[in-house]
């Protein structure tokens, strides 16, 4: 069903200028497929949607093109910008960030698409991760290591 789904997404984005989730998710409803703004909101995420700006002014849905490497790259760039250190507290990890670099560390994090972390919370200068288990967060902690 999800592959239906994103496969009718991807049609819909190149046939229609969307311009917002409600319409693409009206879009999907008259066409059977039945879903929430929350589900669009993952969709959006999964399929690496962006918006753009059009011929006609307005914003757009595209799906992002561009080398998989290069993207992990800035995303790698990021955390080493940002980076100051970080600790575990049983499956939650907690990264310190320079100040103001939170959000973006995190956003990062969440884009690396690794299986263990379920989402991220960031403030001004400190990230919680939520790690599927303790052990899923030393496997994390490595990662990250190896990056910085």
């Amino acid at each position: 069903m999800k592959d239906n789904r994103h496969a009718k997404i991807i049609e819909l984005i190149h046939k229609n200028d969307v311009e917002t989730q409600e319409e693409l998710a009206e879009l999907l409803n008259q066409d059977g497929f039945k879903v929430t703004q929350a589900t669009i909101s993952r969709d959006i995420r999964m399929l690496k949607l962006t918006k753009v700006t059009g011929d006609n002014g307005k914003q757009k849905y595209i799906q992002q093109k561009g080398n998989e490497q290069n993207i992990n790259e800035k995303y790698m760039r990021v955390l080493k910008d940002g980076y100051v250190s970080m600790d575990m507290a049983q499956n939650i990890l907690v990264i310190k960030t320079v100040s103001g670099m939170a959000m973006a560390v995190a956003a990062a994090i969440d884009a690396m698409n690794w299986h263990e972390v379920v989402g991220c919370i960031a403030g001004d200068d400190t990230i919680m991760c939520a790690i599927r288990s303790v052990e899923d967060t030393v496997n994390v902690m490595d990662k990250v290591r190896k990056i910085v």
